[in-house]
């Protein structure tokens, strides 16, 4: 038995049913893992653990989402499974791989489902998928929702901005979070959004809102987590907080390394294998 981050005590893992729960409850606490280790270290600390697809721009380099593959969100999907034990693990669904059509979104999903073994999947967008939502929730697929700036449509976008500073815009954003709620969703990502309209969204759906780059009166909040420690890059979106800068420390690490290395200091004896005396 272990503690649950809001205090109280659980004994298993959490379930999509659990995090619905929490609406204008304790606000419920997540962020993305990729790997077993970091699985394992922030399990304990959040109710919910995203794969989210934005690994590939964080673990493989790209310049954007729309490179992730299924098969790539499944092996990671298995390292975060391996790495925590309460947590409710949610796999984002990839660009492509539920967009064509409410079955081959099912079958996708139910591939994850059953090969991953985690608790949900995530969709991108509002009104256009109510269908699709629906569908996956009334055949066993928990569904978290996604709307406001959506990574996958960032082309049809025009980038990586602010969405909901005009009426038509807000509008229309609201529109989308009532549509997946709803549709059957448990919770909804409400990301890149006026704090305003992060706050109307919140009141105006009867499922959990959790914001990134919203408002504090989000049921929730999630955060990429090697964004909130100084591991990705230079750049630092606006909504996000730095809560530590390993960075640094990790390449003062391997300079260390590299200079002992070159000069021979390590391993020193204390590293190296000896034989062993016989008796």
């Amino acid at each position: 038995m272990s503690a649950h981050s809001d205090g109280k005590a659980i004994t298993r893992r959490r379930t999509a049913p659990d995090i619905s729960t929490r609406k204008g409850q304790t606000p419920i606490v997540c962020l993305t893992a990729y790997t077993t280790p970091v699985a394992r270290l922030l399990d304990h600390h959040v109710d919910l653990l995203l794969i989210g697809d934005s690994l590939g721009m964080v673990l493989y380099g790209m310049d954007s989402t729309l490179g992730v593959t299924l098969d790539m969100m499944i092996a990671h999907g298995h390292a975060v499974m391996r790495g925590s034990t309460q947590a409710c693990v949610i796999v984002d669904m990839p660009f492509g791989s539920y967009q064509e059509s409410r079955e081959q979104a099912f079958r996708n999903s139910a591939r994850v489902m059953s090969d991953v073994r985690c608790q949900g999947v995530k969709l991108e967008g509002g009104l256009e998928m109510a269908d699709t939502v629906a569908y996956l929730s009334r055949r066993g697929i928990p569904v978290l929702g996604h709307v406001g700036l959506t990574p996958q449509s960032v082309n049809s976008l025009g980038g990586f901005k602010a969405l909901g500073r005009n009426d038509e815009t807000a509008t229309r954003i609201l529109d989308d979070a009532k549509a997946i709620a709803d549709a059957g969703a448990f919770a909804i990502v409400v990301e890149g959004v006026t704090e305003v309209l992060g706050r109307q969204a919140t009141e105006a759906i009867p499922v959990p809102t959790i914001g990134i780059g919203a408002s504090s009166a989000c049921d929730g909040q999630i955060l990429v987590t090697e964004d909130i420690v100084g591991l990705f890059g230079d750049f630092k979106p606006k909504f996000v907080k730095r809560y530590a800068e390993l960075a640094p420390a990790i390449s003062a690490a391997v300079a260390q390394y590299a200079k002992e290395v070159r000069t021979r200091t390590f391993p020193s004896e204390e590293f190296c294998f000896g034989i062993k005396k016989e008796s």
